[in-house]
Formats: structure tokens, C-alpha cells, sequence
């Protein structure tokens, strides 16, 4: 029955589509080009160091602009093999790659999903839900709460603001195209106040995204809010 299944639909490299030997794998030059998130890197932002500079080292970013949240961890640098799984699961439905993307989030979340009290998806507005059928990071929380046995909380955070898609807009106009786009809605409160909240997102590029999240979700009296994405994009060499 494997065999015919394989001749059915062959596996292939969950990259760039050529045939492997097995299914959920990539090739080998795919496999090469995903640039793995390992330390030493900043404490805060999670931003990859060239050379060790010691325990608890901050990046200049993260001294110079310190985010709302209080950290931010990321499998991979947002390019290569890595760019097309998040583009995968997000623009062509591939929704069987969650699980295996939310196993890697949680060996990069650092202990931090182990620590926290639950996991909060960033939400997409219920028009473009409707549109889409699924949320990517509604996905990968899901299974990351599945695999770490913490509290699924989906409805904590809304997205009350249809807002335009952030691709092709500057930092700036990300910045000014998610202000005040979440909230937390009546009666969830009390999944939100006084707790250590971990976010969710496909991918970290600006960080306004899961700044404004971030905000939302201490206004509603989070006590802390460490942000997980499966990928980020890094402006110039790291």
C-alpha cells in the first residue's frame, strides 16, 4: 500500500518539489540553504551574532529601539527553503506543514513556551478569514499548544480593524496600517491578565505586526509577551 501510495503522489522536497527518497523531507541542497537561528544571538530580539559576545548581550537594534514585547524567537532566516514553507502553508494551503514547522518553533522558542501560560495566534480579520479559510499562525499555534500541552487561545486577541495587506508597504506604513488593529474582546480578560503569553506569527519582517498584537494584549494586562515566528527577515549581512 506504501509503494502504490508513493506512485500516486511521490514524495518530494518540501522546498522546491523535486522527488526525494520519503515524504516530509528536503533535498539536499534545499536542507543547505536554511539558515538555522542558534546562539549565540540577542536576548531581546533574537537577532543572530556574528561571533559570541558573552551571556545576555543585546544587539544594537534592541538597545536602540527596545520592542514592546519582551523577546523574540525564529527558527530561520526568512529566505531559501525556509521562505518557501512559510509561502507554502500561507499562499497555497499547505496546512500538513504545520505540525513539522511548529516542532521547530518550539526547540527555537528557547524554554520560553514551556514557561508560558498560553499561546495566542495573531489573528486575521474575520473578512479575510472568510476569504482564506484558514489562518497560518491560528496553524502553527494550535500545534505548538498540541505539542507542548499548553492552552490553546485563539479568541484572546481580535483583529477589530480590516487592514490592508502589509506586503510592498514601508516600515512606516506597516506601522501606521496595523495601529490599533487588535484588541482583546469582552470576557477573555481573564485569559490575558496577569498571564506569560506567547505570540504567534508565520514570520517576523518589520515587527509592526506583532508590536501592535503586543500592545493589545498588554493593555489587557499580559504580563509578559514573547513573540514565536518560524521565520525572520534580516536586512543585510549577520
Amino acid at each position: 500500500m506504501k509503494s502504490l501510495g508513493n506512485l500516486v503522489y511521490p514524495p518530494t522536497c518540501l522546498g522546491c518539489g523535486i522527488r526525494t527518497g520519503r515524504h516530509g523531507a528536503f533535498c539536499g541542497e534545499c536542507w543547505s540553504q536554511i539558515r538555522f537561528i542558534e546562539r549565540p544571538y540577542c536576548d531581546v530580539l533574537g537577532l543572530p551574532f556574528s561571533y559570541d559576545p558573552g551571556p545576555g548581550m543585546l544587539s544594537a537594534q534592541a538597545i536602540a529601539e527596545p520592542p514592546v514585547f519582551d523577546r523574540l524567537r525564529s527558527v530561520a532566516i526568512h529566505e531559501g527553503a525556509a521562505r518557501n514553507l512559510v509561502h507554502s502553508l500561507k499562499y497555497r494551503d499547505r496546512t500538513n506543514l504545520a505540525p513539522m514547522m511548529a516542532e521547530w518553533m518550539l526547540r527555537a522558542s528557547d524554554g520560553h513556551v514551556a514557561n508560558c501560560d498560553g499561546i495566542v495566534p495573531v489573528p486575521l480579520h474575520r473578512l479575510r478569514f472568510a476569504l482564506r479559510k484558514f489562518n497560518q499562525a491560528a496553524e502553527l499555534g494550535r500545534h505548538i499548544a498540541r505539542l507542548s500541552g499548553k492552552p490553546f487561545l485563539p479568541e484572546a486577541l481580535a483583529r477589530v480593524k480590516r487592514t490592508s495587506r502589509q506586503v510592498g508597504l514601508t516600515a512606516r506604513g506597516r506601522e501606521d496600517n496595523v495601529r490599533g488593529a487588535f484588541a482583546t474582546p469582552p470576557g477573555r480578560e481573564g485569559e490575558v491578565f496577569g498571564k506569560r503569553l506567547v505570540l504567534v506569527d508565520d514570520v517576523y519582517t518589520t515587527g509592526a505586526t506583532v508590536s501592535s498584537a503586543t500592545r493589545a494584549l498588554k493593555k489587557a494586562g499580559a504580563a509578559e509577551v514573547t513573540v514565536l515566528t518560524f521565520a525572520m527577515a534580516v536586512a543585510g549581512p549577520i
